[in-house]
């Protein structure tokens, strides 16, 4: 049967299963063990989030959206909407990310997109749903739905991470976007396994190396 969903009770199977093919990911798991799910709650607050998350640290965005969420109390389109710009700006948001965060609250109101009703259809039509809202690009909606929706064959397109622990895994050089999704075809179906696979070893590395003293 195929898997419509990853979830945490197929992750560790299907993540033994990729590396078996490919000795890189076999390393991976043979340093660092399975990958966490990285799951996120489906709907407004979690689109918000990725859309925080946009070429800024994740530490950032999410000092950002917990500075929001203290503020508001509850974060809904309608409350995100009743705040005027200085708000929104002493909360971190740039004028920028208030624009997308405002379009994206009014588009959720007047029901010109139902995140509800996403689950329903196949990746190409999420993205082309997603990517209609201002703000929302291929790595924003490719995040949806492979920690969202959880869909298995999902490889971000533009993430830095990935390119950065594929180059440093295997030694090859730095891959551009595109040159990234040509080598991730090699994972279908299950593209979604791999990137969680080497963002575990992006971050795993990280905190070895900062746990590692430096030389005198």
């Amino acid at each position: 049967m195929p898997v419509k969903r990853i979830s945490q009770r197929n992750l560790a199977r299907l993540s033994n299963e990729l590396a078996a093919s490919d000795p890189w990911l076999e390393t991976v798991i043979d340093k660092y063990g399975p990958p966490p799910l990285w799951d996120r709650e489906p709907g407004f607050t979690t689109l918000l989030q990725i859309i925080l998350e946009q070429q800024v640290s994740l530490a950032s965005a999410k000092a950002c959206f917990d500075k929001l969420a203290a503020h508001l109390g509850r974060v809904t389109p309608e409350n995100v909407l009743s705040l005027n710009d200085a708000e929104m700006k002493s909360v971190g948001f740039s004028r920028q990310k208030t624009s997308y965060a405002r379009h994206l609250a009014e588009a959720i109101i007047a029901k010109h997109i139902e995140l509800d009703n996403l689950h329903r259809l196949p990746d190409a039509e999420v993205k082309a749903e997603l990517i209609k809202l201002k703000g929302v690009g291929e790595w924003t909606s490719d995040i949806y739905l492979l920690m969202a929706l959880l869909r298995p064959d999902v490889m971000p397109k533009g993430d830095i991470a990935l390119h950065t622990a594929y180059h440093k895994l295997t030694g090859e050089p730095r891959p551009t976007s595109e040159e990234f999704l040509t080598v991730a075809e090699k994972w279908a179906p299950f593209r979604s396994v791999a990137a969680r696979l080497l963002w575990h070893y992006y971050l795993s590395e990280k905190k070895a190396g900062a746990r590692t003293p430096l030389s005198a």
